[in-house]
């Protein structure tokens, strides 16, 4: 019983931190989806607002589009400045689990615009400036689509390749990456940094610490709540989150994350780690939908990146066991913890991302 009581409490606290922690047109100026009248209908931010300086090297631009449920996503594409003539490289980036693209998916994508290729940080459904009703869902489905719903909007720009379309995943959508390189074979790259595995995390707790009869309760739990939404017909928010201040005692991998989301460091006031929590019950469907379930099918090249001092390194190396082929890499970083990928760029390897892309987007 007593086994039980903390396999709980382990679960407890992995679905609060890890739900913290189209077709059509040719360009985004002629497409309706991004017109101005949009925009302002769906109140995107115009000026710079993120936790990282603007590159003078690159040009960026707010554009939206549509995933195949209806759900419009806002993201930021970055265009390298001296790019020549041809057609470009592109990758959708998102990412963390909880974050905007303000934040690290958005330091990611720049970085690789720089280096010439055609990026696109995007916030997922229900997420930052995206739309989705109520805020703050999350779902393995709806999420591994809205990285094909990037696909379908790279290729209908003029100056992107189809035939050279990669995505990158941070954190948790490194396993909604993975998913999505199972199922789309349009993408032909994938790069995961940090990744989680939000299915098995919200399946079996924090390093396998659940069992069938821990996971029973916690769905019976989840559904009462479930049931209290309906009769209150408003959706309660997750319990918990980060705090907004440290006691001291806490594991170090939650205080990497308030280090990150909750100080000048990351924080931004659209972000759910930095600002709020998801809704309680957004775990559910994760831990019936095992995410990596195709992931020996994946055929296309896939690298993933995690630190050897992250407590989510084993997600990362456990998948990196199921991929097949030679295309397929794992790089552990010395020293690195969880948080320390989402924006030290003296610790984050963009010349082996770089790299990677350059040799499966040519």
């Amino acid at each position: 019983m007593q086994t039980r009581r903390i396999a709980l409490r382990l679960t407890a606290l992995a679905a609060v931190l890890s739900f913290i922690a189209c077709t059509g047109y040719k360009n985004h100026e002629t497409n309706p989806i991004t017109s101005k009248e949009n925009m302002e209908t769906m109140k995107l931010t115009n000026e710079w607002d993120k936790i990282f300086p603007q590159s003078d090297k690159v040009d960026h631009r707010k554009v939206t589009f549509t995933n195949r449920y209806g759900l419009t996503l806002a993201a930021d594409m970055y265009i390298p400045k001296n790019a020549e003539g041809g057609k470009l490289a592109a990758i959708a980036v998102s990412g963390p689990f909880g974050a905007v693209k303000e934040q690290a998916s958005g330091l990611y994508a720049q970085t690789l615009a720089e280096r010439g290729f055609l990026t696109l940080a995007f916030d997922p459904s229900y997420t930052g400036e995206s739309s989705g009703e109520p805020r703050h869902v999350a779902s393995p489905d709806i999420n591994t689509e809205d990285f094909s719903a990037a696909v379908d909007f790279l290729n209908t720009l003029d100056q992107v390749d189809s035939e050279r379309i990669g995505i990158l995943g941070i954190c948790g959508f490194g396993g909604m990456g993975l998913n999505a390189a199972a199922m789309d074979t349009r993408i032909k790259a994938t790069v995961t940094s940090t990744m989680y595995d939000m299915s098995r995390v919200n399946a079996n707790g924090y390093f396998d610490a659940m069992d069938a009869d821990a996971r029973y309760e916690l769905r019976k739990q989840l559904n009462a709540q479930r049931t209290q939404d309906a009769r209150t017909g408003t959706i309660a928010p997750a319990q918990g989150g980060l705090p907004d201040s440290l006691q001291g005692n806490e594991p170090q991998f939650v205080k990497d994350y308030f280090n990150y989301y909750k100080t000048s460091r990351g924080f931004h006031t659209r972000s759910i780690n930095s600002n709020g929590t998801w809704n309680a019950t957004s775990s559910l469907s994760f831990m019936n939908m095992p995410l990596l379930t195709y992931a020996d099918e994946i055929r296309s090249a896939v690298l993933i990146i995690h630190g050897e001092k992250a407590h989510s390194r084993y997600f990362s190396e456990d998948a990196f066991k199921k991929l097949k082929g030679n295309n397929k890499e794992l790089l552990i970083i010395p020293g690195a913890n969880h948080t320390d990928l989402y924006d030290q760029t003296d610790v984050i390897p963009f010349d082996k991302i770089t790299d990677f892309f350059r040799k499966y987007l040519k």
